[in-house]
């Protein structure tokens, strides 16, 4: 029963860490769209980045408002299915981000 007491607390500590940094990656990636935006119209820079920024934000808002359900719900299986799919969207998300940034690297070279 400790144990999975335990395990409990870190899955809900982890999903707490999720929440944050997917609201915070919502924040990078608006901020990078703007700059995306700077470069091209200075550079004259055509890239699909600054789509695949607004859907990758879509992802981690998404993400952040999953792993706040899950914060909430009471059912423990119904819980852990949340968690389950926050862990993959988040990382659906984040390899989305790095293909983004290789996106922007090549077209600024």
């Amino acid at each position: 029963m400790a144990g999975e007491s335990s395990h409990e607390q870190r899955e809900h500590e982890f999903t707490l860490q999720v929440f944050s940094i997917s609201a915070a990656m919502v924040g990078v990636c608006l901020t990078a769209i703007g700059i995306l935006r700077l470069v091209a119209v200075q550079a004259q820079v055509e890239s699909v980045g600054d789509e695949f920024l607004a859907a990758d934000a879509v992802l981690f808002v998404t993400c952040c408002f999953i792993s706040f359900w899950s914060l909430k719900t009471r059912q423990a299986k119904f819980r852990q299915r949340l968690r389950l799919a926050v862990d993959a969207l988040f990382m659906i998300a984040l390899v989305l981000m790095v293909v983004v940034c290789a996106i922007i690297a090549y077209a600024l070279v």
